[in-house]
């Protein structure tokens, strides 16, 4: 059984020589050839926090419509086989602006030391071949850019949804008005201020959906009595998942809390302790006449909630909905914004001449499996999504089946600027996706999860995953689980010891293997046996 091509996409001796000609080819109708005689590309790349593909209409959503980044989708190209590196936040913007997994860039976790941006990354390399560029909203990649990471402009999103505060190079001030609203607007006044004379890249970086899902008070009447679709594995049995699997903390049905994540200021007499600890963080940075409408919008159905007391499944269905109605709030604001950012582009007439993606972070949990968050490698968090138009070089319309990651994106954009993808980048250019000039193509794709513990006490794991199979490595806890995507496309069914899957096994064991040492990562240390655990 082959379930992979042996080769890599990236830049070492395991390149295929028909994708190099490939890449060459695409490079004449894409790159420097063709920019020559025309002018470089604008950027403008759009990027969330924790925006699921499940709920984007242009990925099939049962829940929302998403109008705006559908725009985007029709206009140019959809991926839908697009994955993370590494599913948190500053971790994989790091991957995004690196073009290299979290160990070879040097940023593996939220917690650890600032991302180095003196590396060669998107930005710094858009920069020196010419660019203006700017970065507005969400950073966490450390306290602020620094000299020589080649970004010109930034104002970054330190915290809130309401009245957020914002750090720049003046220092650090709050702004009245809603997160999503004020980074767009941001990002329109630098974009109508720029430098005429020159192509630029725009990376506007939502703080939104990202917890605690705070809604734009415009909002706040909208979907109000509206039942949402239950996802299919909401009340999933995890009893007769590892033990590894039923040590998460965060599911639903017991790690929200009740002011901080469901909005419900007023007591609730059968909370548990644990739901009540955290405090409402967003209320708390409204003004008497926002607490007022927050108060008008929660409250009712908060007393009615209360009044009801309801227990198991009930209780489990009641947190969903108003989880989900929050969500897909913010996420309303944030397609209303791209919606601004795209009116813009063609009222300043450079739309044609642009190239505009919409991207998040990761996916997310919307009651899969009885989870929110993200961290773990199923596919609801693993796969992120990716959009892309460019007229008249990207077909409008055009749905890929590719796998790509993260990684890939500053190769793609670093190319499409007629300039050298840095050697050292790891992931590989999609141009020749868009040419059609692809004999070969990546089949699997490497992923790795390091922080381990924490809040939601998603251990430390890695993985590789190809168009039916998939293998996540608990390596702390010598652990393995293997999932037939193809009989079981929901994940509910671990077949790392099944006898009829061994030769899978050893397969995609095999695999793993070969992509740790094509990506450079060292071998892993066990808790369990205090030795390696790379098998």
């Amino acid at each position: 059984m082959k379930l992979f091509h042996r080769f890599s996409l990236s830049r070492s001796p395991f390149v295929s020589v028909g994708l190099r000609v490939s890449a060459l080819s695409a490079c004449v109708i894409f790159g420097s050839h063709a920019l020559a005689d025309s002018p470089k590309p604008n950027v403008l790349f759009v990027f969330s926090d924790d925006h699921a593909c499940h709920s984007i209409s242009a990925y099939g959503s049962k829940i929302n419509k998403t109008p705006n980044i559908d725009r985007i989708a029709e206009a140019g190209a959809l991926f839908e086989n697009s994955f993370c590196a590494n599913a948190i936040c500053g971790p994989s913007r790091a991957c995004v602006m690196s073009g290299k997994h979290s160990y070879a860039n040097g940023f593996v976790s939220n917690w650890g030391k600032s991302f180095d941006g003196t590396q060669p990354t998107l930005m710094n390399a858009l920069n020196k071949g010419g660019y203006q560029t700017a970065l507005i909203g969400k950073w966490h990649l450390g306290d602020h850019p620094k000299d020589g990471y080649g970004i010109d402009h930034w104002e970054l999103w330190g915290s809130g949804y309401h009245n957020p505060v914002f750090t720049d190079k003046q220092g650090r001030h709050k702004v009245k008005g809603y997160s999503t609203t004020v980074i767009t607007d941001k990002a329109i006044r630098w974009m109508s201020q720029r430098d005429r004379a020159k192509p630029f890249v725009m990376m506007c970086t939502y703080n939104a959906p990202h917890r605690t899902w705070a809604v734009d008070p415009k909002h706040y009447d909208r979907y109000k009595g509206h039942q949402f679709p239950l996802p299919e594995t909401l009340h999933d049995d995890w009893s007769n998942r590892s033990e590894t699997l039923r040590a998460n903390r965060q599911s639903i049905a017991e790690h929200f809390y009740y002011k901080y994540d469901l909005k419900v200021n007023e007591p609730v007499p059968f909370a548990s302790a644990r739901e009540k600890r955290l405090g409402a963080r967003e209320y708390s940075r409204l003004s008497a006449e926002g607490k007022a409408l927050w108060d008008a919008a929660y409250g009712p159905e908060n007393l009615a909630f209360i009044k009801a007391a309801p227990k198991g499944r009930a209780l489990v269905e009641w947190k969903y909905q108003r989880y989900i109605r929050d969500y897909v709030r913010c996420v309303d604001s944030v397609d209303e914004n791209v919606g601004r950012l795209l009116d813009y582009l063609e009222r300043d007439g450079i739309l044609e001449n642009t190239i505009v993606i919409y991207s998040s972070d990761q996916g997310f949990f919307l009651g899969d499996h009885g989870l929110y968050d993200k961290r773990w490698m199923f596919e609801e968090a693993f796969k992120m999504p990716f959009i892309i138009s460019w007229p008249g070089k990207i077909k409008a319309g055009s749905r890929y089946q590719q796998f790509i990651q993260n990684i890939d994106y500053a190769p793609t954009l670093i190319d499409a600027a007629g300039l050298n993808v840095p050697d050292e980048m790891q992931g590989v250019s999609l141009l020749p996706v868009f040419d059609g000039a692809t004999p070969e193509w990546r089949e699997s794709v490497y992923y790795h999860f390091y922080e381990g513990g924490g809040e939601h006490n998603a251990p430390k794991h890695e993985g590789v995953r190809t168009a039916r199979y998939k293998l996540i490595h608990f390596y702390t806890m010598g652990e393995y689980n293997l999932f037939d995507l193809e009989k079981d496309p929901n994940e509910m069914k671990d077949l790392s010891k099944n006898p009829e899957y061994r030769k899978v096994m050893d397969e995609m064991k095999d695999e793993l293997e070969r992509l740790r040492k094509q990506y450079g990562q060292p071998p892993l240390p066990s808790k369990k046996t205090g030795k390696k655990a790379n098998r």
